[in-house]
C-alpha cells in the first residue's frame, strides 16, 4: 500500500522541475482511485477472491503494481503516461486490499473486528510510508518511486508464504448474483451506507492533508520549514492510525462493531471541525489536532468490512467486501479530485469543515444497524 499515496509525497518536490496544473496534480492522486475502483468491481464481479487462491491473487497484484509504479521514472512527471500508470496502479492494488481482508477474515470469527483492524493498521502504515521516505529521500523524488515500488514487490512475495485459515471458504462457480445481497441484506447495506460516509472524509483527508497544513503552518513559519514540517504531520497523523485500527479492533469485539464506529466517526467528525477551527493558528495545535485526526479517521474502517463479513455467507465474503470497497473508492475519487479545486475557491477551513460531513452520515446509517440488534 506504500504505492498509494507516493504522488502526493513527492508532488512538492516533482513541481520544483516541472510545472503541473492543478487538474493533473490531482490526477495522479485520484487516477489511482478510479484504477482501484476498475480493479475492484472486475474482481467482485469476477467473484476472484472467492473463487480463486488469494495469495496468488495478492502475490501477482502486489508484484504487478510494484512494476507499474516504476513507469513513474521514465515518463514526464504529470503527463498522460504518468496518470495512466496511476491508474493501472491503483486497478492492481484492488487485487491487496480487499483479497487481503479475504485472507484475514479466515482466520478467526469472534475476534474478526481485531483481525481485520491489524489488517488496517498495517494498509495505513503502508499508506503512511511515502512521507517518510520523502523525509529520508531528500529532493529527489525518484527515491521514493523506487522505495515503494520494492516494498510491493517484496510484499508480494512474502505473500505466498502465509497459509489460509480454518475459516477460508471457496466459492464452486461464478454467480454474479451475489453484487445483489449488497442491496437485498439490509445489514449489509447499512454497513455499506456506514462506509461510504467514512470514506468521504479519509482519502480527502489522507490525500490533502499535508498541502493544507502546509499552508497552515505558512502562516507563522517560513515556506520551507512549514513545507518540512507539513510532511513530518502528514506521516505522523496517517501512521498514527494503525494504533486506532488495532485498538478499535480489539474494543469492537467486546462492545461492539456498530458502537465502535459511531465513536470513530463522532471523533473524527470533531478533528475535522476543530482542525478548521484552528487553521493557520499556533502550529503546535494544528499538529496535536491532526495527529488526532489521523487516528480516529481509520479506526473505524476495519470494522465496516467485519460487519458485512459478519453478515455475509462464508462463500460471498470476498465478493461483498471488494465490492464495498470499490463503491467506497468511487466516492474517494471525486472527493480527492475536487478537493484542491474547492480549497483554491472557498479556502482550506471551510473544504476541512465539509470532511466532517460524511461521519455525520454515516453515523445515521450505523445507528440504525446497531437498532436492529
Amino acid at each position: 500500500m506504500s504505492l498509494w499515496f507516493v504522488s502526493a509525497a513527492i508532488m512538492p518536490d516533482m513541481l520544483r522541475e516541472v510545472e503541473l496544473s492543478p487538474t493533473r496534480q490531482a490526477a495522479l492522486s485520484s487516477g489511482v482511485q478510479a484504477g482501484f475502483v476498475i480493479g475492484a468491481l472486475a474482481s467482485a464481479i469476477l467473484g476472484l477472491a472467492d473463487r480463486f487462491d488469494p495469495r496468488r491473487l495478492f502475490a501477482a497484484s502486489a508484484v504487478g503494481a510494484g512494476l507499474v509504479n516504476l513507469v513513474l521514472l521514465v515518463v514526464t512527471p504529470g503527463s498522460g503516461a504518468a496518470i495512466l500508470a496511476r491508474v493501472a496502479t491503483g486497478t492492481l492494488l484492488a487485487g491487496v486490499y480487499p483479497v487481503g481482508m479475504k485472507i484475514i477474515v479466515g482466520w478467526g470469527d469472534r475476534d474478526r473486528g481485531f483481525l481485520v483492524g491489524i489488517l488496517v493498521g498495517a494498509l495505513t502504515l503502508g499508506t503512511a510510508s511515502p512521507h517518510l521516505i520523502v523525509l529520508a529521500g531528500g529532493s529527489d523524488w525518484r527515491v521514493t518511486v523506487i522505495a515503494a515500488s520494492v516494498a510491493s514487490i517484496l510484499a508480494g512475495l512474502v505473500c505466498l508464504l502465509i497459509a489460509l485459515g480454518p475459516h477460508h471458504s471457496i466459492a464452486p462457480r461464478f454467480n454474479p448474483k451475489v453484487i445483489a445481497s449488497a442491496w437485498t441484506n439490509k445489514r449489509v447495506r447499512l454497513a455499506y451506507a456506514g462506509y461510504l460516509g467514512h470514506m468521504w472524509e479519509l482519502y480527502a483527508m489522507w490525500a490533502w492533508i499535508g498541502t493544507a497544513v502546509a499552508v497552515s503552518y505558512s502562516a507563522t513559519m517560513a515556506p520551507l520549514d512549514a513545507e518540512w514540517f507539513a510532511k513530518m504531520t502528514a506521516f505522523i497523523a496517517i501512521a498514527a492510525g494503525s494504533i486506532g485500527s488495532i485498538v478499535a479492533g480489539k474494543l469492537a469485539d467486546r462492545i461492539g462493531k456498530a458502537e465502535v464506529t459511531i465513536v470513530a466517526m463522532t471523533l473524527s467528525g470533531g478533528a475535522a471541525l476543530a482542525t478548521a477551527t484552528t487553521f493557520g493558528g499556533p502550529v503546535w495545535l494544528t499538529f496535536a489536532i491532526v495527529v488526532v485526526w489521523g487516528v480516529t479517521v481509520i479506526a473505524d474502517s476495519a470494522q465496516f468490512s467485519a460487519l458485512v463479513a459478519g453478515a455475509s455467507p462464508a462463500d460471498q465474503v470476498g465478493s461483498l467486501m471488494t465490492f464495498q470497497t470499490a463503491l467506497g473508492f468511487a466516492l474517494t475519487f471525486a472527493t480527492v479530485q475536487i478537493t484542491p479545486y474547492l480549497a483554491a475557491q472557498m479556502g482550506w477551513p471551510l473544504v476541512i469543515a465539509g470532511m466532517a460531513l460524511g461521519p455525520a452520515f454515516g453515523i445515521a446509517a450505523m445507528a440504525k444497524l446497531r437498532s436492529m440488534g
